[in-house]
């Protein structure tokens, strides 16, 4: 088992490769994780490629209901696969692995800053969305928003 900090490293990656498909950081993190994930065998690096192109792929067809049950499954599944990878080495190797994914996240990664897929929004910071007197306020609508008047109170109700 995981100490807490490798199981934390390991939510970061995990949420990291979700958060930059579709971006444009998306390339150079790719090709970061899956040399990190290939540890110089080119036949596991490119297994790996595979796989993160699979992840895109899906992230990208969710549709917008399901969209972020996918992010959630795909952040839990690359969490998995690094905790597995790290429990794999022993500890120097362990410890050099850490140290190398921390490197690649940082660098591949925008620290302090945000990113939103394609139809997504983004903020760095807090965010207030309000609406008054039968207004809409939104972040983000897929499809359509429609404002119907309230029905008129019937008079016997005061």
């Amino acid at each position: 088992m995981l100490e807490q900090a490798l199981t934390a490293l390991a939510a970061a990656g995990g949420s990291a490769v979700v958060q930059a498909a579709g971006t444009d950081v998306w390339t150079g993190l790719r090709q970061a994780v899956a040399r990190w994930f290939g540890r110089g065998d080119g036949q596991r690096e490119r297994a790996e490629l595979e796989r993160l192109d699979q992840t895109a792929g899906e992230l990208e067809a969710a549709e917008a209901g399901a969209a972020e049950r996918m992010r959630i499954r795909q952040e839990a599944a690359w969490q998995a696969r690094i905790e597995a990878m790290l429990e794999s080495l022993d500890d120097a190797q362990q410890t050099q692995a850490a140290e190398e994914l921390r490197a690649l996240l940082s660098q591949h990664t925008r620290l302090g800053g945000v990113s939103a897929g394609q139809g997504g929004l983004a903020v760095g910071g807090n965010m207030d969305i309000s609406a008054e007197e039968g207004s809409i306020a939104a972040g983000v609508i897929h499809g359509g928003a429609h404002i119907n008047r309230p029905p008129a109170p019937d008079p016997s109700q005061g």
